[in-house]
């Protein structure tokens, strides 16, 4: 009894280790059965951090749950868990899977956008294009030009950036950075304040989305000079370009008989859910192929899909798992590179001051100017401002390929999570105070999360 005790405690311990044939270079490896073991496991704690933390975030700090899951992603990576319980953290989160979490995580942050796209109103982009022109604009002109006036002094400071990296690779750098929107998290934001249905809400998704887009592009030409050739920068914008283009010319047309399909039979079949994914996946892998990002192939094809009973049906199924299982796990993919434990000296916290100070007048001062000259009322031109300035996780994902390519060094990489994790905090308290709690008041929005579904 005693030695069937012993083994069987032997096993539990070994649990999370690998359990393939040890290979000749390696001490171990891991086997297909040990990565579904850590995955399962990791889905779990994910999914507990996330609903624990962003119920935390609402009920005591008034935080959308979608920040909750962000600050949950970070907790579980190295600036906490790994801090308090290394061996713990490492156990649960090999680097070894890390490529099965990315595929995970890239999979619920498409399909959210997908689904986001799918509750565009058109007729309110139409209605607010030249707003959303100006404030897209201006969301990526002001910053690009704060960076070029701070950059240069950011270059002198060792560690910041690679020793290779020239003055306008930086300046174009930190420039996407800064006038990055959190796409995805302005889509939840927006949804969990009641305003996907809002010309308000759509004006900022609209301009949310180029703002991101022509970041990615303008990544997409420091790499291409920073070693990757100019063929990635043309294929990015080039293709982005024409794959927008065929979906605006015959992308309605096309799908159009798959509303129809769900009109007729009354209720959305496991065929048309069939055809409707695989074309979601085609549209995220063209866009991921290219080098935008997938989340934009989702979300351009949302735009064009059917409406009516289609869209409710779709999100009706897809909806609950996009929201609970998969898109957590983009928040601790990208929690799991994150370190805030690098800014160590007052000098370095001064910096990172700066650069935070710096990219909230870029972003929403700029923002509310534009869309003051365009006519919107002072409240509104600040809510799209508040709104315009959250970062969030895509500005990790951004300074995560800035690290990984060499362009930055990690403790510039720590002041931009700190730039993101503060502007993304601080983008639904300053809405609420600038224009959501009057606009409730008023009865032009209802309660929280009252008007529009959870995407």
């Amino acid at each position: 009894m005693s030695a069937a005790l012993d083994s069987f405690n032997t096993t539990l311990a070994h649990l999370l280790l690998p359990h393939g044939p040890a290979a000749a270079a390696t001490a171990s490896s891991y086997a297909p059965g040990d990565y579904s073991i850590h995955f399962f496991l990791q889905l779990a704690i994910i999914i507990l951090a996330c609903r624990v933390v962003g119920w935390i975030g609402e009920r005591f700090l008034g935080q959308p749950q979608v920040v909750g899951e962000m600050i949950a992603g970070v907790l579980l990576g190295p600036s906490l868990l790994g801090l308090i319980w290394p061996d713990l953290q490492l156990a649960i989160f090999p680097k070894e899977t890390k490529n099965v979490l990315y595929a995970g995580s890239q999979l619920g942050v498409a399909l959210y956008m997908f689904l986001v796209g799918l509750t565009l109103r058109l007729d309110h982009f139409e209605s607010k294009a030249r707003s959303a022109a100006a404030v897209s604009a201006s969301g990526v002109i002001a910053p690009f030009l704060i960076a070029a006036g701070f950059t240069p002094f950011l270059l002198r400071v060792p560690g910041l950036f690679a020793p290779t990296v020239s003055t306008a690779n930086a300046t174009l750098f930190m420039g996407a950075c800064i006038a990055l929107t959190a796409f995805p998290m302005l889509a939840r934001i927006i949804n969990e304040r009641g305003l996907a249905g809002s010309p308000l809400g759509t004006l900022s998704l609209s301009a949310g989305a180029f703002d991101d887009a022509a970041s990615w592009c303008v990544l997409a030409i420091v790499l291409a000079t920073f070693g990757g050739g100019p063929g990635v920068a043309i294929l990015a914008i080039g293709g982005a370009v024409l794959y927008a283009g065929f979906l605006l010319l015959f992308g309605r047309r096309m799908l159009a008989p798959l509303g129809r399909a769900v009109e007729a039979e009354g209720s959305m079949s496991m065929g048309v859910l069939a055809i409707t994914l695989m074309a979601f996946c085609l549209s995220a892998f063209i866009m991921d192929a290219i080098g935008i990002h997938g989340i934009f192939g989702g979300f351009i094809l949302g735009v064009f899909m059917p409406r009516g009973l289609f869209a409710q049906e779709l999100k009706a199924k897809v909806e609950p798992v996009a929201v609970v299982l998969l898109l957590p796990m983009f928040f601790t993919y990208s929690g799991l590179n994150t370190r805030l434990d690098m800014v160590n000296s007052p000098s370095l916290l001064l910096i990172a001051l700066g650069i935070l100070a710096a990219s909230i007048a870029a972003k929403f001062g700029a923002c509310y100017i534009a869309a003051r000259l365009c006519g919107e009322d002072k409240p509104t031109a600040l809510g799209i401002g508040a709104l315009m300035n959250s970062r969030g996780l895509m500005e990790l994902i951004i300074i995560n390929i800035g690290l990984q390519k060499g362009i930055i060094g990690p403790t510039l990489f720590s002041m931009l999570v700190l730039m993101a994790i503060v502007t993304t905090m601080m983008a639904s308290p300053l809405f609420e105070l600038v224009y959501g709690r009057r606009a409730r008041e008023s009865g032009v929005l209802g309660s929280v999360g009252a008007v529009s579904p959870q995407v």
